[in-house]
């Protein structure tokens, strides 16, 4: 192809961290109009690219050519005047702004009354209705952002993407949060850009989408480029080995635990808040995988967080080992020796500014303290270094900010931190959300060992395979209610689809 049949090049781009080389000699052309999927495991340098790209990161070596012009942007604000939007997996919106302020920030439409200027709050609404009518979105301007669902705040970034009249959107697992019906919506407004002329790189490590919304795909692994192929060239297995560099025949490890007796029995637990779980019952066995399935808003995670003390509970009992406990705060939870992996890792998981030693062991400092309430330094290092090792964590060494981590690594931090606490009981909230297909077999892994070693999990999942491929028996919660318990052996998609819309009107 010549120069002119790429909206995009970016072309031998190197960048280095200490101790770490991000990307090597690594070359992306995009084609105008077309969905472009960029994969690769967590750690393979996506998202440096992209940061490289989007002004965040300059380059060490290399070029990077926008319409046929060379181009060095040197801060997102450069790269968004020039046409490059970026949506990031992790969403920060003002939340206590609208919709629209949101959407226009740093650009207010301005009108002058007399020799003073005011925002023009009528053009704003004007111009934000005609983009959602654009994009056949339904959404009110005045809304203040903190009330929306994790899919709408998504949806905000996407018009507020295509409000820079952009050449290049970059989308970081932009349905990672949605519905089956928010997808196809998306999919939708992907097409209607398509039509536009303007292009998309489309990161995630969903194979199922990647086949069918993407014209070109290209693979990247630590930090170098596999190559790039017309989407319809490739396979879900073809696209697997490229990333991993093995084939991955086991998407699951085998079970091998036996449940046991029952070590948790929830009865009748409703929340202290309207809108929100209700007269739940389950039991957990120990050694067990307790599957929760159900759609964004059946009030899952809100579940098990009242279990961990996070929420408060209006009414019912919480039996633990056949004695009735009241857990109400994180606190007693882990005296009752429970654990919860929270679904948002960079907002309530890692602390970003702190190394890879210190996020492990926060969650048990009590451990360490000597009688004159300092930390006993030899022990915190040799308990990290051991979950390092157990978990096959990547990292340069313990003393690595944790942001600098892949998400599948920050991830096993995560895991680790809690271990250290000895549970008996884990609640894992989307465990594997944002985490490439490698990564993922060795978390699925971890969680198997655990349940072979007798912990009793609660695991949370969005993604149909995975509930079927890991759990024991499947909850499926709808509008805040069971809907049903099936066992994981009988479980089909259908019946916890059929399920996860029970109570929907």
């Amino acid at each position: 192809m010549s120069q002119s049949d790429y909206v995009l090049e970016m072309k031998h781009i190197s960048k280095e961290f200490p101790g770490v080389k991000a990307l090597d000699d690594v070359t992306l052309r995009v084609r105008p109009g077309t969905v472009h999927a960029l994969m690769g495991e967590n750690g393979a340098g996506k998202s440096t690219l992209m940061k490289c790209l989007f002004g965040i990161y300059k380059p060490d070596s290399g070029e990077i050519v926008l319409s046929g012009e060379r181009v060095a942007f040197a801060s997102s604000k450069d790269a968004l005047m020039h046409g490059i939007s970026m949506i990031h997996q992790e969403l920060h919106p003002v939340p206590f702004r609208s919709v629209m302020e949101n959407i226009w920030l740093g650009r207010f439409p301005v009108r002058k009354i007399g020799p003073f200027p005011f925002v023009d709050e009528n053009k704003m609404v004007r111009d934000t209705e005609k983009l959602f009518a654009d994009l056949g979105m339904e959404m009110n301007p005045y809304e203040i952002v903190r009330n929306l669902s994790v899919s709408k705040v998504q949806s905000l970034e996407i018009a507020k993407a295509v409000s820079y009249q952009s050449k290049v959107i970059v989308m970081d697992e932009p349905t990672s949060s949605l519905t089956g019906n928010e997808v196809e919506q998306l999919f939708s407004i992907i097409r209607e850009l398509k039509s536009r002329g303007v292009s998309i790189i489309y990161i995630s490590h969903k194979m199922e989408e990647i086949l069918r919304i993407s014209d070109d795909v290209t693979i990247m692994r630590d930090g170098r480029l596999i190559g790039t192929w017309p989407a319809a060239e490739l396979t879900t297995d073809l696209i697997i080995s490229r990333m991993v560099g093995r084939d991955l025949t086991q998407r699951f490890p085998q079970k091998s635990s036996t449940p046991g007796d029952v070590v948790l029995k929830v009865e009748g637990l409703t929340s202290a808040f309207a809108h929100s779980f209700q007269d739940v019952s389950f039991e957990l066995r120990r050694g067990e995988i307790l599957g929760v399935g159900g759609l964004v808003g059946a009030q899952r995670t809100e579940l098990i967080e009242a279990l961990f003390g996070l929420r408060q509970i209006a009414s019912g009992r919480i039996v633990l080992h056949g004695k009735e406990v009241r857990i109400r705060s994180p606190k007693e939870a882990k005296k009752h020796k429970m654990a919860l992996l929270t679904e948002e890792r960079r907002v309530t998981g890692i602390i970003p500014v702190l190394p890879v030693l210190e996020n492990t062991v926060v969650a048990n400092l009590a451990k360490y303290q000597t009688r004159y309430l300092l930390l006993h330094e030899r022990r915190r290092r040799e308990d990290v270094s051991q979950s390092i090792d157990m978990l096959r964590v990547k990292t340069p060494s313990m003393k690595t900010l944790i942001k600098n981590l892949s998400g599948g690594n920050q991830q096993k931090v995560l895991l680790a931190r809690w271990l250290l606490t000895e549970p008996d009981i884990l609640l894992l909230d989307e465990p594997t959300r944002g985490v490439d297909v490698g990564a993922k077999y060795e978390i699925y892994s971890i969680i198997a060992d655990l349940a072979r070693q007798g912990k009793s999990i609660v695991m949370i999942s969005s993604e149909m395979p995975e509930l079927l491929g890991m759990s024991d028996r499947i909850m499926v919660m709808c509008e805040g209610r069971l809907s049903g318990v099936i066992a994981g052996a009988d479980a089909t998609e259908e019946e916890i689809m059929r399920l996860a819309t029970k109570h929907l009107v």
